[in-house]
C-alpha cells in the first residue's frame, strides 16, 4: 500500500541520517528472505504484511535460532495483538502511529541489549564514541562526523586490536545494493583518519593493505 510505502521511505530516510544501514523489503518473503541470508543488528517488522505476515516471519526466524532483535510495528493495539507479537519472538513493539524519536531510542536499547554492553561508549586511549548521543571526541575535543563516517568508527572501535575487512564495514555501514568493487570505504576510512588522527601524537587507526584496517594504540 502506498502509505505504507511512504513510511517505510520515512523511517528509512531518518536512521539512515542517524548513521544505519537500512535495507528495506515490501512484502514478507522479501523480508524473511533478507533476514535469515544477511547478518543484521535489528529487524523492524511489520505485522501486516503481504505474502507472508510479521507473527509467522518472526516464528520462523526464531525456529531458525536466528537472534536478531526484531522490533514489531504494527497499527493493531490491544493487550492480545501486542502478547500475540511478544509470544512469536519479538523483543519489542510499537504500535502506530509513533515518534521517530522513540523509534530511534528503542533500536538503540534493543541492540545494547542484545550485545549485552554494560555501557555503549567505545573508547580507544583518548578516543571516545558515544552511540547514544552520536558524539565522538579525542583528548576532550570534539570530532564532527558524516553519519557514514561515524559508522566506520564505530565498527573499527567494537572490533579495536582486529583487523576489520572492507567487507565487515560494508555491511555495517551500506545497504546490500552496494557496490562492494568500488574504493568508497577507502575514501571514507582517509577522511576519518585525518579527522580522528590529524595532530596526534599516537595515530590510531592503520591501514593492512590487502586486508583491511585496524584500530589500536
Amino acid at each position: 500500500m502506498e502509505d505504507e510505502r511512504r513510511l517505510s521511505a520515512v523511517v528509512k530516510k531518518g536512521l539512515t541520517e542517524e548513521g544505519f544501514a537500512v535495507d528495506t523489503a515490501y512484502d514478507g518473503e522479501e523480508g524473511q528472505y533478507l533476514a535469515e541470508s544477511e547478518s543484521y543488528d535489528l529487524i523492524i517488522l511489520d505485522i501486516m504484511l503481504p505474502k507472508v505476515d510479521g507473527l509467522t516471519i518472526c516464528k520462523e526466524l526464531r525456529a531458525k535460532h536466528i537472534k536478531t532483535p526484531v522490533l514489531m510495528l504494527t497499527a493493531k493495539t490491544t493487550v492480545e495483538d501486542k502478547v500475540a507479537g511478544l509470544d512469536s519472538g519479538a523483543d519489542d513493539y510499537l504500535a502506530k502511529p509513533f515518534a521517530f524519536l522513540e523509534l530511534r531510542s528503542r533500536i538503540h536499547a534493543l541492540i545494547r541489549r542484545s550485545k549485552q554492553e554494560p555501557s555503549p561508549t567505545l573508547t580507544i586511549a583518548d578516543l571516545l564514541l558515544d552511540p547514544i548521543k552520536h558524539k565522538v571526541t579525542r583528548a576532550n575535543r570534539e570530532i564532527i562526523l558524516t553519519p557514514k563516517e561515524f559508522s566506520v568508527l564505530e565498527i573499527l572501535l567494537a572490533h579495536k586490536d582486529e583487523v576489520v575487512t572492507r567487507t565487515m564495514i560494508t555491511e555495517h555501514v551500506w545497504d546490500y545494493n552496494f557496490d562492494s568493487m568500488s574504493n568508497v570505504v577507502d575514501v571514507f576510512v582517509s577522511a576519518l583518519r585525518r579527522k580522528i588522527d590529524k595532530g596526534a601524537t599516537v595515530k590510531l587507526i592503520h591501514t593492512l593493505h590487502g586486508v583491511g584496517y585496524k584500530i589500536s594504540v
